[in-house]
């Protein structure tokens, strides 16, 4: 297999679009916003991409690709449309990768394109911000399926409790706090203040976020992602290609795709053993520790999820990531690895299908010293997180990892 670049890499603001937080916009719009600053960024013309790579989750929204594209006067070449809950658009970009590594195509482009408000707000005092989140119908059907269509459902199982529960259990084995959970919504918040691209950027106080509603014990509102739109691009190159377009190299070091493992936590629900067995095939195809981590971009859609991940990854022994809150090892001006310097799902937003690809936005930008007061100093290997959905055994239904190095 060929080694592979990212080269060019673009987002727009995450955040609602819907005439009344921000203007309103199509996800085709976001979609175009995205791709054009991934292709300035790479300096690469829009007629030399070979093949694209998309994702769109929540709308439903047939051939997001060639929608996406046509407006940008892309057309003939291969589009491929992807879904995968909240990792849609890494599962695009390893598709990417991998078309690039094997020598199918030199130059690509892949991102993820998400309206989760799908009309423009009503006026202000008549009701409401639209529809989408958790009071409408997707264009792909209702959120909530109907009784006995989903048995997860129907238990209670729905994300927040399933955090809530490994947070809890995580609670009474090592004794970890509400407020070492609390105080990564508190870092978070304070690294998306300093990211132009989040949906929030102002900080909040541990006070703030324990005294919040409860939505599931021991999570508050503060801890959970919001509703968001948004859109993210990257462009993949041979680095053979590459070098004719950059000099600030980023290398995919490794990349791996994985279907949640039937009862893989068994036993141990202090731990999403997917996570730990995907890390252990990282680690093994790309020669990279995880002392070699220097940023990492975590898929923290409720705050135990960063505190166990912390685990997973091998940052540090199992119990022990409360002790790396306390110590503030992963916030920005810690010994690191960094996490979350974007602001992560907290802060920066969670439109779900341009997640993905917006994390690898971020590390590219950090790997070449391109994030201003957020920049982890001296990065050279990035991480991406990313899970998507509730699958067999409460595992993930699907969990992706990345590396970059420079």
């Amino acid at each position: 297999m060929r080694e592979v670049e990212v080269i060019g890499a673009g987002m727009v603001r995450f955040g609602k679009y819907n005439g009344k937080h921000l203007p309103w916009k199509s996800p085709e719009d976001l979609g175009r916003e995205a791709c054009k600053a991934a292709l300035k960024h790479a300096g690469v013309n829009h007629k030399k991409i070979e093949a694209a790579y998309f994702g769109e989750t929540y709308a439903g929204m047939p051939q997001v690709a060639q929608r996406v594209l046509d407006y940008l006067g892309i057309s003939g070449i291969s589009m491929y449309n992807h879904e995968n809950a909240c990792a849609t658009s890494l599962a695009s970009f390893r598709h990417a990768y991998f078309d690039v590594a094997n020598g199918m195509y030199d130059l690509v482009i892949a991102a993820g394109v998400e309206k989760m408000g799908l009309v423009p707000a009503k006026k202000e005092g008549k009701g409401g911000g639209g529809m989408g989140g958790a009071g409408g119908l997707l264009g792909g059907g209702p959120i909530v399926m109907p009784e006995g269509m989903m048995f997860l459902q129907d238990v209670g199982m729905l994300m927040p409790a399933f955090f809530a529960l490994l947070g809890r259990r995580h609670m009474e084995e090592f004794g970890t706090t509400r407020e070492q959970f609390a105080k990564i919504s508190v870092k978070n918040h304070r690294h998306g203040a300093l990211n132009p691209y989040s949906q929030y950027q102002k900080e909040v106080t541990l006070e703030e976020v324990l005294n919040s509603r409860m939505v599931c014990d021991p999570i508050t509102l503060l801890q959970c992602t919001p509703t968001s739109d948004g859109a993210a691009a990257v462009i993949l190159a041979s680095s053979e290609v590459a070098r004719q377009y950059t000099t600030k190299r980023v290398r995919v070091a490794g990349s791996v795709i994985y279907g949640g493992e039937y009862k893989c936590s068994k036993g141990d629900f202090t731990s999403i053993g997917t996570c730990k067995k995907a890390a252990n095939m990282i680690y093994e195809a790309s020669g990279i520790s995880p002392e070699d981590l220097d940023v990492a971009e975590q898929h923290d859609c409720f705050t135990p999820h960063e505190l166990v991940t912390y685990e997973d990854l091998g940052i540090c022994p199992k119990g022990e990531g409360g002790r790396l809150v306390d110590e503030g090892v992963t916030g920005l001006g810690g010994k690191g690895p960094v996490f979350n310097p974007s602001g992560g799902l907290q802060a920066k937003g969670h439109p779900i299908a341009a997640t993905g690809v917006a994390q690898i936005v971020e590390l590219v930008w950090q790997l070449r010293g391109e994030c201003g007061p957020r920049q982890v100093e001296g990065a050279k290997v990035g991480i991406a997180h990313n899970g998507g959905g509730i699958g067999p055994g409460l595992e993930p239904g699907l969990l992706s990892l990345t590396i970059l190095a420079k």
